[in-house]
């Protein structure tokens, strides 16, 4: 079983050890409940305000303040409500798009195909960084660790992001199940900490071994604020994957949806969108095909299958 039940005291350790590590001004969390709005206050066309999420995992929380600026940005150029609804888990943000609480969302590659299979989840757009549209996700140890390899993390803690998140653990397990290993085989305990910037505090103060993080995170935290980043080394880099898009619950509105990819798309050439995509080190938005995702899919699949015939 994936999800390893481990020891009260490793857990407690963990959590306490996250929680101290945590960035006292990182920006609140937004309930549904209580939910922040940007952008006209009042719509003279009488239209709803425009639901918006963004993943706990997408970015560090420092970056959080750069994603409600582009919101704003956003509502600015429709000339409507924009709000924001900050999320942790991926599968929250899924069954809100999936019920409509939610109109659109940045979301994971993982999540993504997910909802696309369960219930149409829509791609909008994706951002490009670095001069690329994919991603990879980072095997990382203390940086002052004798390890070397990813196989030399046998019998060693190792941190997972999200139990949907695909650089944040379907990777990994593919990398052990290609070894024919499993986590609860492979590990001596593994965890999750719900984001990737967590991971890396993880590893960086020695609560976990090793961790597999999304390499835009890592790389967005090294330059940004390396404080933890600088405590860790990659010891392994995966094959490349269709980057985390931008995507919208099915039934959105057609003009509404083709106005809302216009501003994407248009954002880097924009004076105050380039501003607010340097800060969040996104080049620029872009269109991309659903095929480019096809790998991610494959890869499920191929890790389903080892399962169901209990293999390893």
């Amino acid at each position: 079983m994936v999800r390893k039940i481990i020891q009260l005291g490793f857990l407690g350790i963990l959590l306490l050890g996250l929680a101290a590590c945590s960035d006292s001004g990182a920006p609140k969390k937004v309930s549904l409940e209580k939910r922040e709005a940007t952008g006209p206050s009042v719509n003279n066309k009488g239209e709803k305000p425009l639901r918006i999420a963004v993943g706990g995992m997408i970015t560090p929380r420092e970056g959080f303040v750069y994603y409600r600026g582009f919101l704003d940005h956003i509502g600015k150029k429709l000339g409507r409500q924009v709000e924001f609804i900050d999320r942790e888990g991926y599968k929250e943000i899924n069954q809100l798009l999936r019920s409509g609480n939610v109109d659109v969302a940045f979301v994971c590659s993982g999540p993504y195909v997910e909802g696309r299979r369960e219930f149409g989840l829509e791609l909008l757009v994706a951002p490009q960084a670095y001069g690329q549209t994919v991603y990879y996700a980072y095997i990382i140890v203390a940086k002052d660790s004798t390890i070397t390899r990813f196989e030399e993390l046998r019998g060693r803690s190792f941190a997972f992001a999200d139990p949907d998140s695909n650089t944040g653990r379907l990777v990994p397990e593919f990398m052990l199940a290609k070894i024919g290993e499993t986590p609860d085989s492979f590990f001596s305990k593994h965890v999750f900490t719900y984001a990737h910037d967590k991971s890396i505090k993880a590893v960086a103060q020695g609560i976990v071994d090793g961790a597999s993080v999304d390499s835009l995170i890592w790389d967005y935290a090294d330059k940004r604020n390396p404080q933890f980043t600088s405590k860790t080394k990659i010891i392994r880099k995966s094959a490349p994957y269709a980057i985390p898009p931008v995507a919208v619950r099915p039934g959105l509105d057609r003009e509404l949806k083709k106005e809302l990819k216009r501003v994407f798309l248009a954002a880097h050439a924009d004076p105050e969108g380039k501003e607010i995509l340097k800060n969040m080190m996104i080049d620029k938005f872009v269109e991309i095909d659903d095929k480019a995702y096809d790998s991610i899919r494959e890869m499920k699949e191929w890790v389903k299958q080892q399962k169901k015939r209990g293999i390893p």
